[in-house]
């Protein structure tokens, strides 16, 4: 009989246990339901990196004075620099400098050791390519100017969640009605179809 009874009480506590772990995940459920949505319509807004982040290395061929430096401490070997030994100067001349961003794991390393500075991170993200080949980037796309997001006038700069109202960073408790930063996509869409010019009686003909 207590060994019954003994069996019935540690049913009875693991289900109350059982209980209480489906209640806090449901409380969680229904926490987030009340929540805004916090997609970024890529491309039309994107988020502005931060001040430190590291994204796309510039290089300046002119400060470079071949040391291999940046070899040395990156982790995987991973810039190529090739140079010829001037023999009248006695100082080595640059005659290349690639970086295979397919490889690089943008540990900053060859930018902090640089005893010229003539390597600095970048806020550019966008780096995709259908070829893995056109990642290894020559002295040339290196040392293109750094992108901004911030510059590019075809996108809206978001420092604060998208989906929210300018300046709300907390996404519970938002009166209805509350409309989010920028235009919605279908508002986008109809801006796009007003701009488009109009065929002309002869075009159509």
């Amino acid at each position: 009989m207590l060994n019954f009874l003994k069996q019935v009480g540690d049913y009875a506590k693991e289900t109350v246990q059982a209980a209480k772990y489906i209640g806090q995940g449901l409380s969680v459920t229904f926490d987030h339901m009340k929540r805004r949505p916090v997609t970024i319509q890529y491309p039309y807004e994107k988020l502005v990196p931060s001040e430190r982040y590291r994204g796309r290395i510039h290089f300046e061929f002119d400060k470079c004075i071949a040391c291999e430096v940046c070899v040395r401490v990156c982790p995987i070997n991973l810039p190529v620099v090739d140079w010829t030994f001037d023999k009248g100067t006695k100082k080595k001349t640059l005659d290349h400098y690639s970086i295979d961003f397919g490889v690089c794991i943008f540990c900053g390393n060859c930018v902090e050791y640089c005893p010229t500075n003539c390597l600095s991170m970048t806020e550019e993200y966008e780096l995709a390519a259908y070829d893995r080949h056109e990642l290894n980037y020559d002295n040339v796309a290196l040392g293109r100017l750094p992108y901004k997001v911030t510059d590019d006038p075809m996108v809206t700069p978001m420092r604060e969640l998208a989906y929210l109202p300018k300046g709300v960073m907390d996404p519970h408790e938002l009166p209805a009605g509350s409309r989010r930063a920028g235009k919605l996509p279908q508002e986008i869409l109809a801006d796009l179809e007003k701009s488009k010019p109009e065929k002309s009686d002869d075009q159509s003909d």
